[in-house]
């Protein structure tokens, strides 16, 4: 596969660009494949990527009902961030975060990350407290965040009102090296990575049924035909309730939607992501010059992708008390992805009842930042059939024991 480089586009440039492969393959399914995959998200992907990339395992196949990305990979806000209070959970999303740093060089793909900043508003006395104790974690864990105040504040976001009547900012927990990415290009990054080792990427293959004897995976049923596969890594967020019904057990999680939208293209007015919590919304703009402003998941379970006017008006009527400027701003677009939640708002990365058959799931409202920490960290419990130091507290037992790793308490909100 060739190299994207500038001399490439030099090159291809003196023969009107016609010299270019396709970023990856669409090749037919084999009878057999050492591991499957199933989800061609972000989450999908990385898995795949690292256990080529770390493990020498490429005979994998990525199995997509859809689209590739087509999930909610291509359907969030992009926001990475680390500033987590839980230990478990800051190492992952840290380990997230810094492979951000170096992915686009790793993958020879422009990923477009932007560590511009997060900055997490304090508009409450409770909310400043929770704050400043994670900002204390984060010293601890070796991350990188501060606690500021709200002069400091409006030197980041100067467009912010501090004064709201409802919800002054007293502060905020500020992280330099977080930021954004194209989600797109994250996906698409890992997949021409994945098809270049020879992995194959089968989209439009929706998995029917999950094969199984003496209590092992041998392979899954799909609408290209039959698969078998050594091992089974199921990686479908919304969908991972029932995906393990096929393969016979039941996860602690629910399946609701997240929706977001955004503005028409202005002029730059904010360099940072913005969140809200205390109203629960959150706001960066894009490279476009479009505001991406999310909320809230919906409050009841459902399986849409779209979005509705009642929660972008809840949101959006929230947010303007605090961001003044937006209030004539019209909406541009609206969409909803399917998000899957635990009880403790933290994932799920684990061996399963059935043999040689693991799940990575229950990200809930987090995943994008955590895709690259949660293919290395899934990749490694594939590989070696037994959890690695990122995955170890995200197993499906601590919801028998009673060994949650509750962020739900900790941050407020999971974004």
């Amino acid at each position: 596969m060739k190299r994207y480089s500038a001399f490439a586009i030099a090159r291809e440039a003196a023969s009107y660009h016609a010299g270019w492969e396709r970023a990856w393959t669409s090749p037919e399914p084999k009878d057999r494949y050492d591991v499957i995959v199933v989800g061609a998200g972000g989450h999908g992907l990385a898995t795949a990527y690292y256990l080529g990339k770390n493990h020498g395992v490429r005979n994998v196949a990525v199995i997509e009902k859809g689209w590739l990305g087509g999930g909610n990979t291509g359907r969030n806000t992009t926001i990475i961030r680390s500033n987590y209070l839980q230990d478990p959970s800051a190492a992952i999303f840290e380990k997230a975060r810094s492979l951000y740093d170096g992915l686009s060089q790793d993958l020879n793909y422009n990923v477009m990350f932007s560590p511009r900043g997060v900055l997490m508003l304090a508009q409450s006395e409770h909310e400043a407290r929770g704050w400043k104790r994670t900002a204390a974690a984060n010293v601890l864990q070796g991350i990188d965040t501060e606690y500021v105040d709200a002069k400091r504040v409006k030197e980041i976001v100067p467009i912010i009102n501090i004064d709201g009547p409802r919800y002054p900012v007293l502060g905020g927990l500020w992280q330099k090296r977080g930021g954004t990415a194209r989600h797109d290009a994250v996906a698409w990054g890992y997949a021409r990575a994945c098809s270049a080792m020879g992995m194959d990427i089968l989209q439009q293959c929706e998995v029917t049924a999950i094969r199984q004897k003496a209590g092992k995976v041998t392979g899954v049923a799909t609408t290209k035909g039959e698969i078998g596969c050594g091992k089974l890594a199921i990686v479908v967020a919304g969908h991972s309730g029932v995906l393990a019904e096929m393969a016979g057990f039941r996860l602690p999680i629910e399946s609701v939607a997240l929706q977001a939208l955004v503005s028409e293209p202005i002029k730059p007015v904010i360099d940072t992501v913005v969140m809200a919590n205390t109203v629960h919304g959150y706001m960066s703009q894009s490279d476009k010059g479009e505001l991406v402003i999310g909320g809230g998941a919906d409050g009841f379970n459902n399986y849409s992708q779209r979005g509705s006017f009642q929660h972008v008006e809840d949101t959006i009527r929230a947010l303007i008390e605090t961001f003044p400027i937006i209030s004539r701003l019209k909406m541009l677009r609206q969409w909803g992805g399917i998000v899957d939640m635990t009880g403790d708002r933290s994932p799920i990365i684990s061996p399963t009842p059935l043999g040689d058959c693991f799940i990575n799931c229950g990200w809930g409202t987090g995943g994008f930042k955590a895709i690259p920490g949660s293919g290395w960290a899934m990749a490694e419990l594939v590989a070696k059939g037994r959890p690695g130091p990122l995955s170890a507290e995200f197993g499906l037992d601590r919801f028998v024991e009673g060994r949650f790793v509750d962020e739900s308490v900790a941050a407020g909100v999971a974004h």
